[in-house]
């Protein structure tokens, strides 16, 4: 179990370094749209690639930020059942969520999303915009997403399953939402 937690420490380490880039596209995207309100407003002139890179940005986003909202133990869940059951239950249905709906899932995803990037790749695909940009790095953020989703999962499967056996130490609280 020893080496299963250090591999799940490995992977929290490397989904937090992608974390930081997902953080850092929230400045370069609110940065890219201020400088294309600017140009647009004092020189007349816009582009669609000014858009698009938006997009792409929002996409690394969501796709990066992902894996690290999971290890962050921030996503979204079954709150009605989750913040009435103990502790221990709340790791083993965490432990249910991860081997019967999330690894399979985001597994798939994954794998069926591969193609998509790379056939865009290959035929150096552009946006059907005028001025428009390769889709290819947009792409591409699916697979990866979910991917580096599927490989937190596994860290978080182990560290439940560590847990539950008194060999480590989860932080298992619940708070709930503000809304």
């Amino acid at each position: 179990m020893q080496s299963l937690l250090r591999l799940s420490k490995g992977i929290d380490g490397f989904n937090e370094k992608i974390g930081w880039i997902a953080d850092w596209m929230v400045l370069l995207s609110c940065s890219v749209s201020a400088l294309n309100a600017a140009v647009r407003y004092a020189f007349n002139y816009s582009s669609n690639s000014y858009l698009e890179i938006q997009w792409y940005m929002f996409g690394a986003m969501v796709f990066l930020g992902a894996s690290y909202t999971l290890k962050m133990n921030e996503h979204v869940r079954v709150d009605i059942i989750y913040s009435s059951i103990s502790d221990r239950a709340r790791l083993w249905v965490d432990l249910f969520g991860f081997i019967v709906f999330m690894l399979p899932i985001t597994a798939f995803l994954a794998w069926m999303s591969w193609p998509l990037f790379w056939i865009a790749f290959k035929t150096g695909e552009m946006s059907s915009n005028a001025g428009g940009l390769m889709t290819w790095p947009a792409k591409i953020l699916i697979p990866l997403g979910f991917a580096l989703l599927t490989i937190q999962g596994v860290s978080e499967l182990i560290k439940r399953i560590a847990a539950l056996r008194g060999e480590y130490e989860l932080e298992a609280k619940y708070e709930k939402p503000l809304q």
